[in-house]
């Protein structure tokens, strides 16, 4: 199990947080997922051999947030 911090770019209100949340919950792979919206960032637990730090990236990219690098 990999654990990823993404750290991202203002997120504007706490419904976006859920939001996020819901779609990499979504992803084949991911065990949870858990935003703090004072600091921007997400932590993720996944399986590597069924997702990538990049396509969660991706994932919340498509939703439309900025993804800190």
């Amino acid at each position: 199990m990999e654990k990823a911090n993404i750290y991202l770019e203002e997120v504007s209100c706490p419904s976006c947080v859920k939001k996020i949340e819901s779609a990499l919950t979504k992803v084949t792979g991911v065990e949870s997922a858990k935003m703090y919206f004072h600091s921007s960032k997400v932590k993720v637990d996944y399986d590597e051999k069924k997702t990538s730090h990049h396509a969660l990236e991706k994932v919340i990219q498509d939703l439309g947030y900025v993804v800190k690098k």
